[in-house]
């Protein structure tokens, strides 16, 4: 088949007020980034004449700048799916412009086959390469693209030249059946390949072709902070007095790793360790710091959704990729947060917390409790399923004026059902087998930081029953920030 190669402002032209785009892509990498910038602008125009527009948005997880920021300022995007990380659209969704549905990422591409979403009208495909047929070899993030390309009524494809053809084989593409029909997936290690290296698509319903030559527009991570590096050394220590006693199989078991500095700084001392023996990764992104770890023979394989590694080295990697062409699977987010292979292969889960309180609960998406910072993303889809379950967060921010340990998280993402290891600069809290008042102390006295400690402990033992809380001070450190801009000002 003869494909019609357009520009970005032709697609753009075809999209009209109130269309759902499902788009390819997992972070940055494999979001396409031509089409919606042109979306933006023609939404801009649009304004100008006192018209509406706005679209629905569907991705994998978040985009980039490139499509959530120039769509949020535009102010074009009507309903959002499953998360998003760009402070522009941030700003859109803690005013009511967007309507924003936080999800967990494994379940995005069942609901939206069951038409939770509605119809989807345009799949917008990051791509290295098509063939006549449909066949084509994805770009560095999947996301939830089978699902999306398999409903779209047309598709668009961004053809990214900078891309190159040696990603085929790298990725791992089946769209699962449904329920009551799904077997079992059929992964018993990490490296268990299960689908086919290319995407097929009805190549009837692709309407256009824009080509691009862009790389992700991933930054790279400042060198960790000595926060950072304390967090890391902690959860090296945590899980390397584990495979000491015995609690952790002496192959090792495969690891996941959220984003940021603290997952680099922890992968890095996990590269530094001796005693830790090579592992792989069941994880939903990699990073630079995963690279080094297959230098040195630490990492022997990663299966993810994404490689979301900083232009440099994306730009390094695509001149040769033999040193990871045998090393990384890209598959959908279905497959890689799946619950049933992650509680199935025993993944050791580590994400982040915005603050977690002396219970157990876990925020990680709502700041004070009312304003959304990015989403869940897929922190739940691997806690509630680990092997062990670790969420990290540095005991205080904004130089002591909140602590992240607090009496009760103003807004609930994890419970303490799904948390058994909690993780700061001060130390280690191990939750397992503990009644919450045990919780209690363990997370004040190893977590909590100095300056909390003492009102930590004094609202713990003002409480009566199983688990200890006085509802009228529950919130004290919260409402202490809001009323004075100190949490050490709160009133037990």
């Amino acid at each position: 088949m003869a494909y019609n190669y357009i520009t970005a402002e032709e697609a753009a032209a075809m999209i009209k007020d109130g269309d759902t785009i499902g788009m390819s892509g997992f972070t940055a990498p494999g979001t396409p980034k031509a089409i919606p910038a042109a979306i933006a602008k023609k939404a801009e125009a649009e304004h100008a004449e006192g018209r509406p527009f706005k679209i629905n948005l569907f991705t994998g997880a978040s985009s980039s700048d490139r499509a959530d920021g120039n769509l949020a300022r535009a102010n074009a995007i009507n309903r959002r799916a499953p998360y998003q990380n760009v402070p522009d659209l941030r700003k859109r969704i803690n005013s009511h412009d967007v309507h924003y549905s936080d999800r967990h990422l494994s379940e995005m591409a069942q609901e939206v086959r069951y038409g939770t979403y509605g119809p989807i009208d345009y799949a917008i495909i990051e791509a290295a390469h098509i063939t006549p047929d449909g066949e084509i070899i994805l770009g560095t993030g999947v996301g939830n693209i089978p699902t999306y390309a398999h409903l779209a009524k047309k598709i668009f494809i961004e053809l990214n030249e900078q891309l190159p053809h040696e990603l085929h084989g790298m990725h791992d593409i089946i769209m699962l059946q449904d329920p009551p029909h799904r077997p079992a997936i059929p992964i018993i290690k990490a490296n268990d390949r299960i689908g086919s290296p290319i995407l097929k698509i009805d190549p009837n319903k692709v309407v256009g072709i824009v080509k691009t030559k862009y790389y992700d527009g991933v930054h790279e991570f400042t060198a960790p902070d000595e926060v950072s590096k304390h967090i890391g050394s902690n959860v090296v220590k945590f899980l390397l007095s584990e495979y000491k006693r015995g609690g952790i199989p002496k192959e090792f078991l495969p690891l996941q790793s959220g984003v940021g500095n603290v997952a680099n700084a922890v992968l890095y001392d996990l590269g530094e360790s001796k005693e830790i023996p090579p592992f792989m990764m069941y994880t939903e992104v990699i990073q630079d710091a995963v690279l080094e770890l297959m230098k040195k023979g630490k990492c022997t394989f990663a299966s993810t959704c994404s490689m979301t590694f900083a232009d440099p080295t994306e730009e390094k990697l695509f001149k040769d990729m033999s040193e990871v062409k045998d090393k990384i699977l890209l598959r959908p987010a279905e497959i890689s947060n799946n619950p049933e292979v992650i509680r199935r292969i025993g993944v050791i889960a580590m994400n982040t917390a915005l603050e977690a309180d002396i219970f157990g609960n876990v925020n990680s998406t709502h700041v004070l409790g009312t304003k959304m910072m990015n989403g869940i993303g897929g922190s739940g889809d691997f806690a509630r399923n680990a092997y062990i379950s670790i969420f990290s967060c540095p005991s205080v921010t904004k130089g002591g004026l909140i602590s992240n340990i607090v009496p009760m998280v103003a807004h609930v993402d994890h419970s303490e059902h799904s948390v058994d290891i909690i993780v700061t600069d001060q130390g280690i809290a191990d939750l397992r087998c503990k009644d919450p008042i045990e919780r209690a102390y363990e997370i004040i006295n190893n977590c909590a930081h100095p300056d909390y400690r003492d009102m930590l402990k004094h609202y713990l033992e003002m409480g009566k029953g199983q688990t200890p809380v006085t509802l009228e001070k529950a919130f004290a450190f919260h409402n202490a920030f809001n009323e004075t801009g100190d949490m050490r000002n709160a009133k037990l």
